[in-house]
């Protein structure tokens, strides 16, 4: 393993929410393109070590601190406390050399939200404060090539709101996206489209056209997948959803022949693939766009090396290695790295977090020099939403 920025790198590259290649969020791809030149790959980190003074076990070379704890004020400057049940988040570049991370809080009853930890261009936290509020069930989401910060509602009438992570705030709601349970969206910026998981055992999953481009969400055609068989190929049919707004059906139900998925989870956009996780069938997805393929590229049912359980959160770093991060499980961010010939992954853990048995990694996302990754446990090592633990992972 290389040590400095550059070994970091290995570890970090290409770590966004939504998707790698976005301009402004978490770096730009001429940046991750640059870091990762000169790089060994994912797969030759090695071994993790014994768990750190935080309880992480990390390759060796990295370290970890705690940036931000629920009810209690990141920094003397904050204007409101970190919140509880901290879940999906993306790191957004600022002007002044800083970043902001953005991160859902999943309380139920219209107390989620989505709250904000500033950086300085030291990496010090300076500031939180709240970017949404008096939402639900705010659980994972996406992050826009344009800078903002789409949380998604994850209960039966859930909505995605959009919001600016550089100012405190609310969000807007952008109805046309679906009323439905919401897990996470990525984003086509090339084709003007939004795709969209829904976490039911029997959930769809969507696809989003902007008909006056994109960053427009005020129109377009929300559609549900229908997948056929083609031989050995699987292919996607997009059908138009009649209501987005389920006002008297669900959006699942409203087309005969759509598919559905068991509990769809995270969701990220690299190189014309679309990757997404189901939680139900511990499974990860992949569809190529241009093609329409639809294909299985980790079941841990069929898998040589099970070590992944509880898929939840999903990112993809510019290199296709797709980071996935366990709700439960054995509380581990691992990569599936692409094998020599692409046809296989290996399952590579990258970072485990020991003593939260009742909690899940929420949120991973990279600074704008990937020189660091924040993470959550939701639940911390209580096992309860109110004692949430944000992280960071550094050189060391």
């Amino acid at each position: 393993m290389q040590s400095g920025a550059a070994g970091f790198a290995v570890f970090a590259a290409g770590g966004l929410n939504a998707q790698a290649n976005f301009t402004g969020v978490s770096g730009s791809a001429a940046e991750g393109s640059e870091l990762l030149a000169a790089i060994a790959r994912l797969n030759e980190l090695g071994p993790l070590l014994p768990p750190d003074e935080n309880g992480v076990r990390l390759p060796a070379g990295f370290r970890s601190r705690i940036v931000a704890r629920s009810g209690q004020a990141p920094s003397n400057n904050s204007r409101v406390v970190w919140h509880p049940a901290p879940d999906g988040g993306a790191v957004f570049a600022s002007a002044d050399g800083g970043w902001v991370y953005a991160s859902n809080s999943e309380l139920r009853n219209a107390q989620g939200g989505v709250r904000a930890l500033r950086f300085d261009s030291s990496g010090t936290v300076v500031d939180c404060y709240s970017i949404l509020e008096n939402t639900t069930s705010n659980c994972a989401g996406g992050a826009t090539p344009w800078g903002t910060w789409l949380s998604c509602e994850e209960h039966e009438q859930g909505l995605v709101f959009e919001c600016d992570p550089q100012q405190a705030g609310n969000g807007a709601a952008r109805p046309l996206l679906g009323r439905f349970e919401h897990e996470a969206v990525a984003v086509d910026l090339i084709n003007d489209q939004l795709y969209l998981t829904e976490d039911q055992r029997d959930g769809g999953f969507y696809r989003f056209t902007a008909t006056r481009g994109l960053p427009d969400l005020s129109a377009g055609q929300l559609e549900i997948a229908s997948v056929v068989q083609r031989g050995e190929r699987h292919i996607v049919e997009w059908l138009p959803v009649p209501d987005p707004l389920a006002s008297t059906t669900a959006t699942r139900y409203q087309v005969a022949g759509s598919h559905a998925f068991r509990g769809g989870e995270g969701i990220a956009f690299h190189d014309g693939t679309i990757y997404f996780t189901t939680k139900r069938d511990n499974r990860v997805w992949s569809y190529h766009i241009a093609s329409s393929e639809l294909s299985i590229i980790y079941d841990i049912d069929t898998s040589d090396d099970p070590l992944l359980a509880g898929v939840d959160n999903v990112t993809v770093t510019p290199r296709g290695d797709v980071l996935v991060a366990e709700d439960g499980g054995d509380m581990q961010l691992v990569v599936l790295a692409p094998s020599q010939d692409g046809e296989q992954f290996d399952v590579i853990p990258l970072l485990q977090v020991v003593g939260h048995e009742a909690s899940e990694i929420t949120g991973p996302a990279f600074d704008p020099s990937y020189t660091r990754l924040y993470f959550s446990s939701q639940r911390g090592a209580e096992g309860s939403n109110e004692f949430g633990v944000t992280f960071e992972i550094s050189k060391a």
